[in-house]
C-alpha cells in the first residue's frame, strides 16, 4: 500500500509562533463606549494570558490614558505614582441628568444667562482644594455597596464630600451646542482639568452649572495624563492587537521610568532574593532595586536605617 504523501511547508511558509506575553506595562488609548474591564480582556486575548490587571479605572463614556500591567507587572499597579491626573472635558450647560454627564436621563433644562466674567468667577471658585460631593452613580461605597449600585435600586444616595484638589480648570473655548462652532455665548465649554485622585469631573460639571443657576453636565471626556504616563505614548486597540507582545514595556524598563532606582551587586541581589533587608538607600520611596544585569528584584522603601521591600518579583517562569 502507497500511503499518501503530506507536503511541507517551506520554512518561510511555516507561521511563525506568537511571542509569550513578557512582564510589563502597556498604556491603552480606551476608546468610547469600552469599561476599563472590556480592554483587559481585550488585552487578555491579545498577549493569550489571562494575568492582567489595570490602573486608574476610565468611566465607558471617557476616552483617553489606561495603564494596564502583565504578568508579574500586575504587582506594580498599586505602587505607580498616578494620583495627578489631566483631562480634556466639555461641559454642556443648561441640562442635568441623573449621571451628571451624557449617558444619563435628563432632568430639567433651564435658559443660559453666563457671563465671561461669572463662567470665570464660577470656574475659579472649584479650583484649588476643594470639597466635592461625588456624582450619586460613582464607585464610591456606602456601607460595602457601591453608590451606582443603590441607585439603580431605587434608593436615595446621600454621599459626603471629600477633599479633593483640582490645580487646573480651564476654559479653552466656548462653543455653539448644536454645530460645535467657536461661540463667546455658547452653552458647550471645552476645558482642561489637571486634579488629584478621587476628583470626578462630571461634579466639576454639574457643579459650575450649578454655580450659575443653569444645571450642566459632562458630554466629553478624555484622559490625557495619569502620573507619568501621557495620551500620546498610548496605543489604540487597533496598534495593540498589530504589536502584540511588542507592545509591552519590559519590567525592568517600566520599574527604571516610573520609581527611583537603586542598584544592587550580587551579594546585595542575593540578600534581595532569599528576603533579606539592605541598608536604607537614602532614597525618596518608593524605589526600584536593579541588579547589575538590568533585571528588577524589587520594590523598596526606607525604614529607618533599612530597607523594606513593598514587591519582591519572584523569576519568571
Amino acid at each position: 500500500m502507497t500511503l499518501p504523501t503530506t507536503s511541507r511547508a517551506e520554512p518561510s511558509q511555516v507561521p511563525a509562533a506568537p511571542l509569550p506575553a513578557p512582564d510589563g506595562l502597556v498604556i491603552v488609548d480606551k476608546p468610547a463606549g469600552w469599561t476599563s474591564h472590556d480592554v483587559v480582556a481585550k488585552a487578555r486575548r491579545i498577549l493569550r494570558t489571562r494575568k492582567i490587571g489595570h490602573a486608574g479605572t476610565l468611566d465607558p463614556m471617557a476616552t483617553g490614558v489606561l495603564v494596564l500591567g502583565v504578568g508579574r507587572a500586575t504587582k506594580l499597579l498599586g505602587h505607580l505614582a498616578l494620583t495627578d491626573k489631566e483631562y480634556e472635558a466639555v461641559i454642556r450647560l443648561g441640562v442635568t441628568t441623573v449621571t451628571d454627564d451624557a449617558e444619563g436621563e435628563p432632568v430639567e433644562e433651564r435658559p443660559v444667562d453666563a457671563t465671561a466674567d461669572a463662567l470665570a468667577a464660577a470656574i475659579g471658585r472649584l479650583t484649588g482644594e476643594i470639597d466635592q460631593v461625588p456624582s450619586s452613580v460613582s464607585a464610591v461605597k456606602i456601607d460595602g455597596k457601591r453608590a451606582y449600585a443603590r441607585v439603580r435600586s431605587g434608593e436615595e444616595v446621600q454621599l459626603a464630600p471629600r477633599r479633593v484638589t483640582v490645580s487646573a480648570f480651564e476654559l479653552r473655548e466656548r462653543r455653539d451646542r448644536d454645530t460645535g462652532a467657536p461661540d463667546p455665548a455658547g452653552t458647550d465649554l471645552a476645558v482642561r482639568v489637571a486634579c488629584s485622585s478621587g476628583t470626578y469631573v462630571r461634579a466639576l460639571a454639574r457643579d459650575v452649572g450649578a454655580d450659575l443657576g443653569c444645571g450642566g453636565h459632562l458630554t466629553y471626556l478624555r484622559r490625557t495624563r495619569v502620573g507619568p504616563f501621557e495620551v500620546a505614548d498610548a496605543l489604540d486597540l487597533d496598534a495593540f492587537a498589530e504589536r502584540a507582545a511588542t507592545a509591552v514595556t519590559p519590567l525592568a524598563a517600566a520599574v527604571t521610568s516610573a520609581f527611583p532606582v537603586r542598584r544592587v551587586d550580587a551579594d546585595e541581589a542575593d540578600a534581595v532574593a532569599h528576603g533579606r533587608r539592605l541598608p536604607a538607600a537614602g532614597l525618596p520611596g518608593p524605589y526600584g532595586v536593579v541588579a547589575g544585569d538590568g533585571a528588577a528584584l524589587a520594590l523598596a522603601e526606607d525604614h529607618g536605617r533599612e530597607s523594606r521591600y513593598l514587591v519582591v518579583f519572584a523569576p519568571a517562569g
